[in-house]
């Protein structure tokens, strides 16, 4: 029974990941098709793949260039998850490995900021944004959202931290290592799954941000969502070369995804068997 129980578990899995995996999928075929065949209803399956999609999307056919986008996006991303792994490892530690009174009120309080919506906090940044000249910059975003990942990213690391031996910890400040020598070479190496985790986390939410960066950014600090949805115009939507700009933009997610995938798989089970 418990073999029947297993495979049952294992097929429902596997549907999942595939009904999960179709529109993905759906959106790589199409952006391999023309205009015509990928606006066709139903959909042809047999139809001619071409690469018109891509090369459009990268300007070949005289529009504009994705990079500056795909560059902002990059720099707005990574530097964010840079800073709040950086300020999130030391609140972390002060929450689980030399816990404050209340600590479990503080975590909340923490986790609360994440309930405000987004668009209810748009006016006031935008306009101190204007007031400070800081309008279509991309540091603006990167400061946005590192305040935007941070609560989440101590919220995560407080309980991978938590699994610290704190025998090891005390054995390094014996040796008189200070806090940041016990942050950089103690901590940080045992609970690597839980921060590799924690800045995939932090980059997906950066990258695939869209409202500040569409109402913050104009054409400087342009990010790559904020250029793909400038292919929806008046004259109608390009699917194929919207499939294929979306996959392009997708890459880099995926490929952070795949290259941390155990430590993904490590980190978000870290304490979850004692």
């Amino acid at each position: 029974m418990n073999a029947v129980r297993r495979g049952g578990l294992g097929l429902s899995a596997w549907a999942a990941g595939i009904v999960f995996f179709l529109p993905v999928a759906w959106m790589a075929l199409t952006s391999f098709h023309s205009e015509q065949d990928a606006a066709t209803n139903p959909p042809s399956f047999a139809a001619s793949l071409t690469l018109d999609g891509y090369r459009e999307f990268f300007g070949a056919g005289g529009g504009a260039s994705p990079w500056p986008a795909l560059i902002n996006s990059t720099v707005a991303s990574a530097g964010s998850t840079v800073l709040v792994l950086l300020l999130a490892l030391p609140a972390a530690y002060a929450l689980s490995i030399r816990p404050v009174k209340k600590w479990t009120d503080v975590l909340f309080f923490f986790l609360s900021t994440k309930m405000l919506p987004v668009v209810a906090g748009l006016l006031p940044i935008y306009l101190f944004a204007k007031n400070a000249g800081m309008l279509d910059n991309i540091w603006l975003l990167v400061i946005l959202y590192t305040s935007m990942n941070l609560p989440i990213a101590v919220w995560m690391m407080q309980s991978f931290l938590a699994e610290v031996p704190i025998a090891v910890i005390e054995a390094a400040r014996v040796d008189g290592a200070r806090l940041p020598t016990i942050l950089a070479r103690v901590v940080a190496p045992i609970a690597l799954p839980g921060i590799a985790a924690t800045a995939l986390i932090c980059f997906i939410f950066s990258w695939n941000e869209l409202l500040f960066a569409r109402v913050l950014t104009g054409v400087v600090a342009e990010t790559a969502p904020v250029f793909l949805t400038g292919f929806i115009t008046s004259q109608g939507l390009f699917l194929a070369k919207v499939c294929a700009a979306s996959l392009v933009v997708s890459l880099p997610v995926l490929a952070a995804g795949f290259a941390a995938q155990d430590k993904l798989v490590q980190g978000l089970s870290l304490g979850a068997v004692k």
